[in-house]
């Protein structure tokens, strides 16, 4: 005989009944049981966060807390009338409101209209309005008035996932807590222990697919959960999963990044068809492999004790497969990719001719590093080509921007030590751009191992945003460092006076200045100038030197 317990869903069998129980919320709990514990309880209280997160369930042990027999607590007994009626959702003092159904104004008179008479049964009335930025602005006005002056016996609990939209005047009478979105280890871990507790086999890496899934929520993971039980036939695993919920799994991500790595044409797009015939998103594709190379990029430059555990074996692999610079390419690839997708003929060839626009700059550096004389430094380099098109304006697409590719040489650039090392190794970064711009305007500070010290003029400030393009062009010309940006806010004029931008812009005011002065003082137009000419003021350009 089916018991109703064992009919619910999940994410009402589980859900919290205690503040122990929530999962991931101690800030909030923390200050609600002092609360309770003081006796210092405020009138209404403000509950935001994303859903799933536990809003509506911390407001129904809130209320337990407030009208357990036992008296105020933050340990209610679960055990006494007023515990079990909250919790079976029949307790006569405790109403709740979904705003999104319930936004007029007439409504909410109503509703208030009984805020004035003492509970039936429990200690405080208690009104919990989920969802409460979905009141109209007239349903606001008429519960400001109760929510600024309450009777004594009344509570406010309001939860909302758009705080944005409740008003000032509403929130400034509130308590505010914001709850956290779960991370995919606590997630993880919860499912984990639901599923021993239903004595239900499972395989880690299925839930690992359903927490990423949830993005957060609680709620969502239980939700997903009970169809990969019924989908499973009383089992979770990983395979099942992946095919419930459409996603790319990681093994088969790391099969692309590892043909890359081996520079196997054939493989890759066997990969990347194969994917698509099993019917994955081409959009979800590209995200997942860029989330891989987030974590390989990680994993070279900040070196975490502990990465990834299901996969270091094949992570660790990769980053000694791929250099930083293969990293950087490949992220920049795959975000661009997902851009292109929408003007490329068809998902098979949009996610196709990203990866092999992948293998092909690869391949293309892997060669012009092959033509490297053998006593040349492993952290030099000297940009001889650009990738771009020859002729750019007949592209469709935008051009993916990449870390410059560079071709070593008998001119290496080794680590800079000084301010002339800095000046002359932005001498020879390509024109253009944002992140060569941004090492125009830094000015060198000095150098700590292998990391570069640099200060930038506060006027300058909006280029810091290309911080991360300029690291990952600097690497693929010196190999492996940190960059270290600071604003100078005391003596801009100082420091801008130091920086390549500042010395070319004053090198070119000098020439104009000589080629006004070689017009103003040629015989044939003094002439004219004589006979009623006049100069237009800007239309004296130096030449420029090749």
């Amino acid at each position: 005989m089916i018991t109703i317990s064992e009919a619910l869903a999940l994410a009402r069998k589980w859900r919290p009944k205690r503040f122990e129980d929530l999962l991931g919320q101690e800030h909030v709990v923390r200050a609600l049981t002092h609360a309770l514990s003081s006796g210092r309880l405020h009138h209404a209280y403000l509950f935001t966060g994303t859903r799933g997160v536990g809003k509506t369930t911390l407001a129904r042990i809130l209320a337990k807390c407030l009208n357990c027999e036992h008296g105020v607590t933050a340990t209610p007994c679960g055990e006494c009338q007023a515990c079990q009626d909250i919790d079976a959702g029949r307790f006569s003092d405790l109403l709740e409101v979904d705003a999104a159904t319930n936004t007029r104004v007439e409504e909410m008179r109503e509703l208030l209209d009984n805020a004035h008479y003492l509970p039936v049964s429990g200690r405080f009335k208690v009104y919990i309005i989920d969802e409460v930025h979905m009141l109209s602005r007239n349903a606001f006005n008429a519960m400001l008035k109760t929510l600024e002056e309450p009777p004594a016996h009344m509570k406010f609990i309001l939860a909302t996932t758009d705080p944005q939209k409740v008003p000032v005047t509403v929130l400034s009478r509130c308590l505010q807590f914001g709850l956290k979105p779960m991370t995919v280890d606590q997630l993880v871990s919860r499912l984990q222990f639901i599923l021993d507790a239903e004595q239900v086999n499972s395989e880690a890496q299925a839930l690992r697919l359903i927490a990423k899934a949830a993005r957060g929520s609680v709620r969502d993971s239980l939700s997903v959960l009970d169809q990969a039980i019924a989908f499973g036939g009383g089992a979770v695993n990983a395979q099942g999963v992946a095919e419930l919920l459409g996603v790319v799994s990681d093994e088969a991500v790391i099969a692309l990044a590892q043909a890359l790595a081996d520079q196997d044409g054939p493989r890759l797009v066997q990969g990347v068809e194969g994917l698509m015939n099993a019917g994955q998103s081409a959009d979800m594709v590209l995200q997942d492999f860029a989330a891989l190379m987030q974590k390989l990029a990680f994993i070279q430059l900040a070196a975490p004790a502990n990465p990834e555990r299901e996969y270091a074996a094949e992570l660790l692999q990769l980053t000694q497969a791929m250099s930083i610079a293969h990293v950087q390419l490949c992220y920049q690839i795959a975000l661009g990719g997902r851009r292109d997708l929408t003007q490329a003929p068809d998902e098979l060839a949009g996610l196709t001719m990203s990866f092999l626009r992948m293998l092909a700059f690869i391949s293309e550096q892997d060669k012009s590093s092959s033509r490297a004389p053998k006593n040349s430094s492993p952290h030099s380099g000297t940009p001889v080509k650009s990738l771009q098109p020859a002729n750019p304006t007949k592209v469709s697409t935008p051009v993916v921007s990449v870390p410059q590719i560079v071709e070593r040489s008998q001119a290496s650039h080794p680590m800079p030590n000084a301010s002339d090392d800095w000046v002359k190794l932005v001498d020879t970064l390509p024109s253009g751009g944002a992140p060569v711009e941004l090492a125009r305007h830094c000015v060198w500070q000095g150098r700590t191992g292998q990391k570069l010290h640099l200060s930038l003029p506060q006027a300058n400030k909006v280029l810091l945003a290309m911080t991360d393009r300029l690291l990952a062009l600097l690497v693929s010309l010196l190999g492996p460092l940190q960059l270290d940006i600071q604003l100078d806010h005391d003596s801009a004029d100082r420091v801008a006076e130091q920086s390549v931008a500042a010395r070319d812009q004053a090198a070119s005011k000098a020439r104009l200045s000589e080629a006004e002065l070689a017009i103003e003082n040629d015989p044939v137009v003094q002439a004219l100038l004589a006979a009623g000419g006049r100069i237009v003021p800007g239309s004296i350009k130096p030449v420029k030197q090749h």
